[in-house]
């Protein structure tokens, strides 16, 4: 789950840069907040991701503790040109990584969420 300033702006981003579909949406007026699940698949089929947007707060400091979201993705380099051609932040190129040669990218999203490219079969 991640908290959200703006969940048009969020869903937007994991619609339309990231390719992911918005599964459901709630709003739950009484305790302010919507919840929004975004995937690759339908929910049944495997991980989504939890968008929680408290209406009152338009902005989170993301802390030390969170680190990214990783998805593993055919080829990295590629992925990170989509993202920048749909408007999308690449804040680390694809690359082996840092003490091996599984190649990752960063990109990161409105809110300042990273998430990091896996590229699928060149890991350890």
């Amino acid at each position: 789950m991640l908290r959200v300033g703006h969940l048009d702006r969020s869903v937007a981003f994991y619609r339309d840069v990231l390719g992911m579909t918005e599964l459901r949406r709630k709003d739950y007026p009484e305790g302010r907040f919507t919840l929004c699940f975004m995937g690759y698949q339908p929910e049944s089929d495997g991980a989504v991701l939890e968008l929680t947007h408290n209406w009152d707060v338009d902005r989170y400091e993301l802390g030390n503790g969170f680190g990214h979201l990783a998805i593993e993705v055919g080829d990295a380099a590629t992925a990170c040109e989509a993202v920048r051609a749909r408007g999308g932040k690449v804040v680390r190129e694809a690359g082996p990584m840092k003490h091996g040669t599984t190649v990752i990218a960063f990109v990161e999203d409105p809110d300042g969420y990273k998430i990091e490219f896996i590229q699928r079969g060149t890991g350890e």
